[in-house]
């Protein structure tokens, strides 16, 4: 009788991927700390707007919060590469779920408007826990076979699926905590799912890659060659997302359907997670480098959907079908952004080159939301989509313009 192996061609990619000795106990754990990211961004700017009466306001803590993020995580991934995952996970996250909790209680008691960018702000501390689960990933199917590199591909594709599935739910569930129970609600469950699932995932050893020391000679992989034109992609595309949030929970606002703008986004995370895992499916490309400026050059296409159905109907679901079209490129660039990112990250810093590719999406983040806070306040909800056309738009460029770079073979 023929022995069968963790990636036997005898099944799907994905049920291949997830036979993987370990592989489900640490995305269980994964999935639960992720869902919280999905719903912060959102919970913060229902809990704000309608305790102060300001979208600008409550564009303005997050995008502080993101901007705080994407200057401490780097050394936080890079503290994970030195000492492991479980040994800087783990009190990273209690100080984050920290700062969550200030926020509450500072909007509660109607403290100053400084105090909300303060407690905010500490939630910088959040440790990337979908660039540790792409690091094990890495670990696990990281060798030079064809088979390593389309599994590999797999869980890159599905770990994209992933967050878009959190982003699709959280959303909603943000949502419904906030109108159902209480303004604050979204953020105190976030900050109980976030610390228990990095318990869970912690807690999984066995798959756990190996610290690396930090030695003299060990560089930034921003000094590798290209990594700094993928950063570039990265950020403005982070500025589509962020855009997105704000706009659209103002625009379902002031149909009057506050309540539905989680599930309106849930639509456009659909749509991207669903793309994703057909991705995921699909052969490696080869040439990277120009399957990422056509995924680019779709989402720059479909970014202008959401703005002719707000300015053309006025009508929440036209917007929601326009938001799950425009979802269907935004995975497959993650994707195919990150696979780039690994290649083109040094040994041993996987964690590190990660985040700072996560850190320039959620500074993208930071910008598309403020402009899109400020453009509603001055034009209107409906003309704040011409903020995500115009990031995608930037994205297609500098990933144009930058591919000569990224696409060559990494000069260490």
């Amino acid at each position: 009788m023929p022995q069968s192996t963790p990636l036997s061609r005898r099944s799907t990619p994905y049920i291949r991927l997830f036979a993987t000795p370990g592989a489900r106990a640490f995305t269980l754990g994964n999935l639960i700390a992720r869902l919280p990211m999905g719903m912060f961004g959102v919970s913060a700017v229902i809990m704000i707007a309608g305790a102060r009466g300001s979208y600008a306001l409550a564009g303005a803590v997050t995008a502080t919060g993101l901007a705080a993020t994407a200057l401490v995580a780097p050394w936080t991934a890079r503290l994970v590469d030195r000492y492991g995952q479980a040994r800087i996970a783990v009190p990273a996250t209690a100080i984050a779920v920290c700062g969550s909790l200030a926020l509450l209680l500072c909007v509660h008691l109607d403290a100053p408007d400084w105090t909300l960018f303060a407690a905010y702000a500490a939630t910088a501390t959040t440790p990337n826990t979908g660039g540790m689960s792409r690091a094990r990933w890495a670990h696990l199917h990281g060798g030079p076979s064809p088979r390593d590199a389309a599994a590999l591909h797999t869980a890159n594709s599905f770990e994209q699926a992933a967050d878009e599935l959190c982003f699709m739910l959280g959303p909603v569930a943000a949502a419904f905590l906030c109108s159902a129970l209480f303004p604050e609600a979204g953020t105190l469950v976030g900050a109980v799912l976030l610390m228990t699932g990095v318990l869970v995932f912690a807690a999984q050893r066995a798959t756990e890659p190996p610290p690396t020391p930090r030695t003299a000679s060990a560089k930034s992989p921003v000094r590798t060659r290209g990594f700094v034109p993928l950063l570039a992609v990265f950020l403005t595309t982070g500025a589509v997302f962020g855009a997105l949030e704000v706009v659209t929970i103002a625009y379902a606002d002031a149909l009057g359907h506050r309540g539905a703008a989680g599930a309106v986004l849930a639509l456009q995370a659909a749509g991207s997670c669903v793309a994703g895992l057909l991705y995921g499916s699909a052969r490696p490309a080869r040439d990277t480098g120009r399957r990422l400026v056509g995924c680019l050059a779709a989402m720059a296409a479909l970014m202008g959907l959401p703005l002719l159905a707000a300015l053309a109907t006025g009508s929440l679901f036209a917007l929601a079908g326009a938001l799950l079209l425009a979802g269907a490129a935004t995975a497959p660039t993650m994707v195919t952004g990150m696979t780039l990112v690994q290649r083109r990250t040094p040994q041993g810093q996987l964690n590190e080159g990660m985040t700072l590719a996560v850190t320039a999406i959620l500074g993208g983040i930071a910008v598309g939301s403020a402009l899109g806070g400020q453009v509603i306040e001055q034009a209107g909800a409906e003309m704040g989509y011409l903020v995500p056309v115009c990031a995608a738009a930037a994205a297609l460029v500098v990933g144009a313009a930058g591919r000569g770079r990224y696409a060559a073979p990494p000069r260490r």
